[in-house]
Formats: C-alpha cells, structure tokens, sequence
C-alpha cells in the first residue's frame, strides 16, 4: 500500500516514546494515533481502521502477566484487527518478541533504536500488508498449488506461511486428520529458498521399530537380514531440501530419542556404519494430537517438542471454515467435471445450504470424496441435495446442548446418566471414562438414586 496514505496506531505508555514516534512519522505516514493505556485499544480499535500498529512490550496497567504485550496482541486479534503489529521491546524481553511472532505479530523493534530503522521496519510491514490486501480481496486466497481459501482463518494461516517460509525455522502443523497439515508443509516448501530442492515426506507415524533406523537414517549393505545394497535414509535425500515428518505424535520414546540426536547433531549415521554424514534440511512435523496432549511427558518428550516446534500452525477444521466450504466443493466439482468428461456442473440452494449444515467429520478430505461421487452420479448439469451423499465411515460430531439447569448436582446426575447408557450399563468402561473407581461410581448412584 501507498506508505504515506497510512494510519498508524501506537501503544505505549511512555509519553516521551510517543511523542518522539509521532514526531518522527509525522511526514512519513497520512495519520498517527497514540495511546497511553491499552485498556482502552478495543475503544480506538471499534472508531478506526489502523494500517499498523506499534505495540509496547510491557506496561503499568492493571494486566499482571509478565507479558502484557502478547495479552494486548491477543486482544487486538480478537478485536477484529488484521493490521500488521510492531511490538516495541527491551533487550531483556527479545525471547518475548520472538514468542509474539508466534501470536501473529509481524515484527520487533529493540529500544532505543535508530530511527532510520523505525522507518524501515513500517515501510516493509505496511508494504507487505498491502501486497496481502491485494491478494486476498480477490476473489479466493490461493497458496501453492493446492491450498485454497478465503475464510479469515485461513488468511492468517497464509500470512504465517508468507513470514516464515523463506526462514528456516522449524515448523509444527496441528490439525485433525484431512485437513491439509500435507498441503500446508508443501506450500512452506514452495515458498521458501530451497523450492527447486527436493521435498520429502515421511509417514513416521507408520514405521515399525525395525524399520524407523533403516528408512530415516539408511543402512550399509549387510546391515540386517536383507540389506542388499547401501541406501541411502530420508535425511539423506532431502538434503538441502525439506524433510516432512507426518504423524509425528505416534512415534515411540525410543524413536524420539533417535530423532532427537540426528536433530541436535545434524548428523546421520547409517546402520551398519560408523560414519557420520552432515545434513541439511528444513524440518516441518504434522500430527492430529492436540498440543496439550504432545506434551505430557509419558507420551512425548518435550525436549523434541521443543526442537520440532519453533512456530506452529494450526489448521482449522472444514466446519470451522465458513464460506471455504462452498468455494472448496466447487474446486473439487470442477476438476471432477473435467476428468470424467461432465458438463459444467453447479450446486442448487438447497444443495448449498445442506453443505453448509453439514458438520464434515472428515474435513476436507471428506467434502472431496462427496464431491467426486456427486460428479460421478449426476445426471444433469444441476447438482441438487440429494446427489449430496457424506461418507458413511465417518461419525458426525454432535455438540451437545449446554445444560439448561446448571445446579452441579443435577449436571453430574445428568452426565453419569448419558455416560452409563453411553456404556449400555458397563459400570467399568462408565467408571473409567468418567475418571472414578468403580466404588466410588456405585457411591454417587446410590446418592442419586440412579
């Protein structure tokens, strides 16, 4: 966007950093707003569109937390803002920053600064903003070759993958299964400096203990029963490239362990030999287990975590997509059409609103094996409801109601109730799933009357 067309918001309760910034933008930007209190951003946020915001690290305000600034970058989020945010920090509280590139801010300033570099900083990020402006007021975002959508949660995933492909960084891609964690590792690949090297993936997930050495790491010849020749592991091959690690949290401890030492080492040594090869990749994992889950510490060691994790991505389930839904069914539709020779092919209302009812289980994976027996069976040029047919192997997520009455005993009555008739009456799987001993359910129905 046209820098000097800008309005530029800044927070900070430092009356002499306010005046300087405003000073110094003064000729530089169309607008400069600035505030002292971020108690009152969500008031600033509601009367005015900002094309950037500067926010302080830290403030002496009534929010306690060590690090207000992530708290108010949060809030602004939540607030509806996309505009790209500077946060404002101290030598001291650079790990900070760092976090808060991880919570969607775009960049960090360390005071004091030259104020050359100020400059700089808002002219990249107001510029960048408006290349990402231009792209997504078409009419869908496309990302790589494959990875399609226009919904503001997918917009932020794209601005991610913008500001970290060209980095090396690590990156983690959480989601439930047919989302595309696989497409979005492939379109940080695309977009990053080792593009033309090679991108391969690995279904770590699926390797047996016997297999996990041999297959990442290679073998020699004579290594074990049937190695009959050198080969080389998949570190090997993504060598200057991108390794792909899916279904990272269903490996062992002992395979974390391995994992963790060619990590820390950036070394390869193959079975059966005693040679250490040096690698070079760019690591991105993908797993369906919820962060929460990865790090309890019986299941995952967090030392990994830690490793495999420098910025994570969380991709959204399809329900959670709102108007992507549609605009994926016609990608799918489309190709579909061309490939088994149909004419062009498009949805009636009440096929659009079935669509839109639908929770999709299966997330997109599952919308594009519908669309695909929908093209398959259709007979017209017109897809109606009833050509709409969901995949039977997956199971519908129901939201349960929130209780009406909300007196605890009332709800625990309730809930040891649905969970026993759950169990069709097995007071051990009842007991189990509601985290009691068995004494201790047979206790509480006998208090209920159950």
């Amino acid at each position: 966007m046209n820098v000097k067309n800008a309005t530029v918001l800044i927070i900070d309760d430092d009356t002499d950093v306010l005046t300087a910034v405003k000073m110094l933008l003064k000729t530089e930007v169309k607008e400069v707003v600035t505030e002292k209190n971020p108690e009152n951003i969500r008031y600033l946020l509601s009367k005015k569109s900002f094309d950037l915001i500067l926010l302080d690290m830290n403030f002496n305000s009534s929010i306690n937390t060590g690090n207000e600034g992530i708290f108010w970058l949060k809030k602004i989020r939540e607030f509806g803002s996309d505009a790209p945010v500077i946060m404002i920090t101290a030598y001291g509280d650079i790990d900070l920053a760092v976090r808060s590139l991880k919570e969607t801010a775009s960049d960090f300033m360390v005071k004091p600064w030259h104020n050359e570099k100020l400059i700089d900083c808002i002219k990249k990020n107001l510029k960048e903003k408006g290349k990402t402006d231009e792209r997504i007021g078409s009419e869908s975002s496309v990302i790589g070759k494959e990875l399609i959508g226009n919904s503001e949660v997918m917009k932020d995933i794209f601005f991610k993958i913008e500001k970290i492909a060209p980095t090396d960084a690590n990156i983690l891609v959480l989601g439930e299964n047919g989302t595309g964690k696989d497409l979005i590792a492939k379109a940080i690949h695309e977009n990053s400096l080792r593009a033309k090297k090679p991108f391969i993936k690995v279904d770590v997930g699926a390797l047996t203990e016997s297999l996990f050495e041999s297959e990442l790491f290679g073998h020699k010849k004579g290594a074990f029963t049937g190695a009959a020749e050198d080969r080389e592991g998949r570190f090997e091959a993504a060598n200057g490239g991108t390794l792909f690690l899916d279904e990272i949290g269903n490996i062992t401890l002992q395979q974390q362990s391995k994992l963790l030492s060619v990590l820390q080492n950036r070394q390869v040594t193959r079975l059966g030999s005693n040679v250490a090869i040096s690698i070079n990749i760019r690591l991105i994992c993908a797993t369906n287990v919820p962060l929460n889950e990865l790090a309890n510490e019986n299941r995952f060691r967090k030392d990994l975590i830690y490793r495999i994790n420098t910025v994570e991505i969380t991709v959204p389930p399809l329900r959670k997509r709102g108007s992507d839904i549609i605009l994926l069914a016609n990608h799918f539709v489309n190709i579909y059409a061309k490939k088994y020779l149909k004419p062009h092919l498009e949805f009636d209302a009440k096929a659009i609103e079935k669509l839109k009812q639908y929770p999709f289980p299966g997330n997109v994976r599952e919308l594009q094996y519908t669309m695909e027996r929908a093209v398959i069976m259709s007979e017209g040029e017109t897809l109606s409801a009833s050509d709409l047919i969901f995949s039977p192997i997956e199971s519908v997520v129901v939201k349960e109601e929130e209780p009406k009455d909300l007196n605890l005993s009332l709800v625990e009555k309730n809930t040891i109730l649905r969970v026993i008739e759950k169990h069709g009456g097995n007071i051990s799987k009842a007991a189990k799933e509601l985290g009691l001993t068995r004494t201790a359910l047979y206790r509480r129905l006998s208090k209920y009357d159950i």
